[in-house]
């Protein structure tokens, strides 16, 4: 068989580790086709950088359902930066860009501190009662989704809509997907359109010192937002934002309860360690594990041409743990100092949310580990059954 056709997405046993596959998927270093997936698998460094940076690989979205069906759910994706290319990517991203700036981006730490004490006080208060909380129900899940409600200018109150809005849409993007999560998907797209597109109107007419305020009144050389595109902008930010950094916290707090002198160590020097350790949880179990392109043109890619049409996977779970470009790459260090991981993209598709993600977690990390300095597990955590956006479900602690 070949390699590439081992790697089934839907098997718990690659789910729980598609390290060893990946190990052998960059063994020829280049390009390698799926017959079970029918695409390209780029799982090198250098391969899934270049996948993400040829301009002729285009993130297309194809909807493959009937129009009437998916009509809300497909221009979310083809008016969403995510899934546009040059020279419309270009124009959405200079605007966006004006709006979602580095200063609105550190104005949010007070309320990063703020959210996480709030948290943390509450995880006490359930550790006191019960014996034990959840590092991701409790704390890390939550965090995300109150700060981009705060970013956008969203009611607190609103945040369980957000987040189940969240988590309806971004099962779309998993293999075997059943009809129900397709449903709930449509459900999800259209409560949250209609939700952010009351709020932009009330922004337009009343303007306050939040993100779609901004969005709706930035302009770029005579260029604006139209209302599917500041729509679009919102659900990204809140899929891209909330599950990369949940995913990628949780992720983490599991390789640390798995290396525990890693774990000994943070909790000696949790602000300290924060930058390296934040970036060693991303690379060593990515939130993020393919992200498929598109060629528009016959394109090659290392010694391999990609046909005009054909899907290239760029393999971010297996890229970032690629032997040529990390030295001791199954090893998980929070002292990493050389670290060029891929986990937040590249190239014009570099994740907009990152700074906003290592901000969060650059407070959120060193602070849990200041409240609960022997923090141990109270469980065995629990994996979620996905493939492309890799979490957990649950990591009981005490």
């Amino acid at each position: 068989m070949n390699v590439a056709d081992k790697l089934d997405m839907q098997d718990p046993a690659i789910v729980a580790n598609p390290y060893d596959i990946y190990r052998e998927l960059r063994a020829s270093r280049e390009l390698i086709w799926s017959d079970r997936l029918n695409l390209w698998l780029a799982p090198t460094l250098e391969t899934a950088n270049a996948t993400l940076r040829t301009k002729s690989l285009g993130r297309i979205y194809d909807p493959a359902q009937p129009a009437d069906e998916w009509e809300i759910f497909n221009w979310l994706h083809s008016d969403s930066i995510l899934d546009s290319e040059p020279p419309k990517h270009t124009r959405l991203r200079a605007l966006v860009q004006k709006a979602f700036t580095p200063g609105r981006i550190a104005a949010l730490a007070p309320n990063i501190i703020e959210i996480c004490e709030q948290l943390l006080d509450a995880a006490q208060e359930k550790l006191n009662e019960t014996g034990t909380f959840d590092i991701l129900s409790d704390y890390a899940e939550p965090l995300p989704v109150l700060v981009i409600a705060d970013l956008l200018g969203v009611p607190r109150e609103k945040a369980n809509d957000l987040r189940r809005w969240s988590q309806d849409i971004v099962k779309m993007y998993e293999y075997g997907r059943t009809r129900e999560q397709e449903l709930a998907a449509q459900k999800s797209g259209r409560e949250f359109s209609e939700y952010i597109s009351a709020l932009a109107k009330e922004r337009k007419a009343m303007p306050a010192p939040d993100l779609i305020t901004a969005l709706v009144e930035v302009e770029e050389h005579g260029e604006k937002l139209n209302e599917h595109e500041l729509i679009a902008m919102c659900v990204l930010l809140l899929n891209a934002g909330h599950e990369a950094s949940v995913n990628g916290f949780g992720n983490g707090m599991v390789s640390l309860f798995q290396n525990p002198t890693q774990l000994a160590l943070l909790a000696k020097n949790p602000r300290e360690l924060a930058a390296t350790a934040l970036e060693e949880m991303m690379r060593f179990d990515s939130p993020l594990h393919m992200f498929e392109r598109t060629a528009t043109t016959d394109t090659v890619i290392g010694n391999t041409t990609v046909l005009a049409g054909q899907k290239v996977g760029a393999m971010l779970g297996s890229a970032n743990r690629d032997e040529a470009a990390f030295e001791n790459v199954d090893v998980f260090d929070i002292t990493r100092s050389h670290n060029p991981h891929i986990a937040f993209g590249a190239g014009i598709h570099f994740c907009i949310g990152a700074p906003l993600a290592r901000l969060e977690m650059q407070n959120s990390l060193p602070m849990l580990f200041e409240r609960f300095p022997n923090l141990s597990l109270a469980g065995d955590p629990v994996q979620r059954p996905t493939f492309v956006l890799r979490g957990w479900e649950s990591i009981p602690a005490n």
